[in-house]
């Protein structure tokens, strides 16, 4: 299955994206039960993280970023991308 990596970067403060972070944490953890081996963090030095994720095509992966808490609230601006793993 292909390998999907949406980039984020936060745009609301902190204590509005903080109160989406356990329904995030939640979809995350949907995901793995899934099977779509999620992932996810922030950057350290950084506003903003990272959601890495297997899905069966770009619509797939789309359509499982769109129903993600911080998207869905509008706490983050985001890029979706296929990652293309050359060694494991």
């Amino acid at each position: 299955m292909p390998t999907f990596v949406k980039i984020e970067e936060g745009k609301v403060d902190k204590p509005t994206f903080d109160q989406y972070v356990p329904a995030h944490k939640a979809y995350v953890q949907d995901l793995i039960a899934k099977g779509h081996k999620a992932r996810t963090g922030y950057w350290a030095e950084h506003r903003g993280g990272m959601l890495l994720f297997e899905a069966a095509s770009r619509d797939e992966a789309e359509a499982i970023v769109a129903l993600d808490p911080l998207v869905q609230n509008g706490c983050v601006d985001y890029q979706l991308y296929e990652w293309k793993i050359v060694a494991e």
